[in-house]
């Protein structure tokens, strides 16, 4: 059973890869950062303001006053995936800053049984090898505000790898670019992610993937293309802040997820397909923070060929005292019905307070 599963799931793998231009490449740079913001189902791009500004909307990093450190971890599917995240970030001067960031997502400790039965039939444990497939992003960012008051835009730069122990591997590069408006108390973010598409070229080792290939039956033993392609996608924000009292805070923030293709979201057309996201934090005196929102609304047929419009919500908890912040999300990578829900932790601290 078990290599079956590790030999299905490499060939579909590799099946995927042999698409030049690929719907999900790349995918696990789309799960995002930090508990705050998923807690609100991700809809910050037009208020991040901090080291997590890296990856939500680059322009945010403007608003930086001191250097800033963001760590998270968190376990999907049941323990079975690790997804971290480092991120750094210091201001320039007064009117730019900059930061960098690493992600991870990776299963760990797999079993190859390509080798278990020896060319005479034999079945030897000792030939079971453990080998990880992870993907890393490595971000670098630059921001500065414009001379028009009130804007600022970002730029990232991204390096991608991709593992798959020994059987394949990838570099792959690409651009996002993110733009901040602020005006009477209201804010707007635009984020365009992959802007130039970002290519990734594999590296497959011949050798090894004929062991896969040649142990599916009724498959061809052919290399798949060595590159595919992430298409371009867009994100536009808006949030505003409301003040009670002066010890009470309501921040409420829309996204809507644009891809420039046909997909299951709840609006979709063969020109784009456009998943909306809220999302809601609750504050008292910038010490406590309750969140909540919602998020991929997808239309999911059912099993009576009918639809249903299936979404996904989250919850959060947030403290933070003399620069140093902690946050949990309760969270999914599905919807409300069919997906293990996953808890997240992250932490995030301003360096100065160490001076």
């Amino acid at each position: 059973m078990k290599k079956t599963l590790l030999l299905l799931l490499f060939w579909s793998c590799t099946q995927q890869y042999a698409q030049t231009v690929r719907k999900y490449s790349n995918e696990f740079m789309n799960i995002g950062v930090d508990a705050a913001a998923l807690g609100m189902s991700s809809a910050v791009v037009a208020s991040t303001n901090d080291v997590n500004a890296v990856y939500w909307n680059p322009a945010g990093l403007t608003h930086l006053e001191d250097h800033q450190i963001s760590l998270m971890h968190a376990n999907y599917f049941a323990n079975i995936a690790q997804y971290d995240y480092i991120g750094y970030a210091s201001p320039i001067d007064d009117r730019s800053a900059w930061g960098i960031s690493m992600i991870r997502f990776g299963v760990d400790d797999i079993m190859d049984t390509t080798e278990l039965i020896d060319s005479q039939g034999n079945i030897d444990y000792n030939r079971i090898r453990l080998f990880s497939t992870a993907d890393y992003g490595f971000t670098f960012s630059y921001a500065r505000k414009l001379p028009v008051e009130g804007f600022q835009y970002g730029v990232n730069a991204k390096v991608i790898r991709r593992i798959i122990g020994e059987f394949a591997n990838s570099w792959g590069f690409g651009f996002d670019v993110g733009l901040q408006f602020e005006r009477n108390d209201w804010k707007f973010g635009l984020m365009l992610r992959d802007i130039t598409t970002t290519y990734n070229i594999w590296n497959i080792d011949e050798e090894e993937y004929a062991k896969i290939a040649n142990a599916i039956p009724g498959e061809n033993n052919e290399l798949p293309e060595s590159t595919e392609i992430t298409l371009p996608k867009a994100q536009l924000g808006v949030s505003k802040t409301f003040d009670f009292h002066n010890d009470y805070s309501l921040m409420v923030a829309t996204n809507l997820n644009i891809r420039f293709e046909q997909t299951n979201d709840i609006i979709s057309s063969k020109i784009v397909s456009i998943d909306p996201a809220v999302g809601f934090e609750f504050g008292y005196t910038d010490l406590v923070f309750l969140r909540a929102g919602a998020g991929n609304f997808q239309n999911v047929m059912q099993l009576d060929n009918t639809e249903k419009v299936n979404f996904q919500p989250n919850i959060g908890l947030g403290f933070k005292y003399k620069g140093i912040q902690v946050d949990y999300a309760l969270t999914d990578l599905g919807n409300q019905s069919t997906a293990l829900y996953s808890n997240i932790f992250s932490l995030k601290v301003d360096l100065g307070i160490f001076r």
